[in-house]
């Protein structure tokens, strides 16, 4: 079942999302050479306690698998989901997809992004750069205009023709009280198909794109995922509200 949200609802999912889009700013102005991942982890539970927010993934838990941070933090051929680690240094030339969540006051914001260290290669560079985009691109689909499916033939399509995968086993997803709300919103599709969106609707849109193939593995820590043939992957992620006039991100930085 897909829960509408009322306006005064979707404001107090704002919150959440400014401080989402404030604590990822504060991680990417730290991403550089020599950081490791723990220190990035670090400045956002610090900004968690000082906004008496709580942190959306720390505490998750898949099956056996319980998710130790606040942070998602994946470097380079690692899709999603990786755990941050004072022996994971970032060096230059990598890119490091940060996957961030709140709570606050019952609703939940959910946005990712993917950040340079230090200078990239062309296929790097492009490689965020389509990614980027193809969210937008996404997003732009979310008025009642549409169907759902429109959203991820437009993310795949504008994808695929930059010669790039877009990962198939992850999703993007509703979002409100629960983190996780129906439905499950696939960044690839065909357009045309798929429920008709209304306003009220609030999504979590996430494409996860790759250089190589679009499969991809867990490692054995039940957590991090990888592409299989482990080419770069990046990762770049909004919470929209969809409303009579068009899409509002909600985890847009003010």
């Amino acid at each position: 079942m897909i829960v509408l949200k009322s306006p005064s609802e979707i404001e107090t999912m704002r919150i959440s999302g400014q401080i989402v889009a404030s604590v990822l700013n504060a991680v990417g102005e730290a991403v550089k050479p020599g950081v490791s991942t723990w220190e990035l982890e670090e400045i956002a539970d610090a900004m968690c306690h000082k906004e008496k927010a709580k942190p959306a993934f720390k505490g998750y838990r898949v099956g056996k698998h319980v998710f130790p941070c606040c942070l998602c933090i994946s470097v380079n051929d690692e899709v999603v989901h990786g755990i941050p680690s004072r022996d994971r240094i970032l060096q230059d030339g990598d890119i490091v997809s940060v996957d961030f969540g709140v709570q606050k006051n019952g609703y939940f914001g959910d946005s990712a992004r993917t950040f340079a260290v230090g200078q990239l290669n062309a296929q790097a560079e492009k490689l965020l750069e389509v990614t980027s985009e193809s969210l937008m691109r996404g997003i732009a689909m979310m008025d009642p205009e549409h169907r759902l499916q429109d959203i991820g033939s437009a993310i795949q399509n504008y994808v695929e023709s930059h010669q790039l995968t877009v990962v198939r086993d992850f999703v993007g997803h509703g979002i409100g009280r629960g983190l996780h709300e129906e439905p499950q919103i696939p960044n690839f599709g065909k357009s045309g198909r798929g429920l008709r969106l209304r306003p009220g609707m609030v999504f979590a849109i996430e494409p996860m794109v790759n250089v190589g193939t679009h499969e991809v593995e867990i490692l054995d820590d039940g957590w991090t995922v990888v592409t299989l043939d482990r080419q770069l992957s990046a990762h770049f992620e909004h919470t929209i509200a969809i409303t009579e006039n068009g899409p509002d991100i909600l985890t847009l930085s003010a």
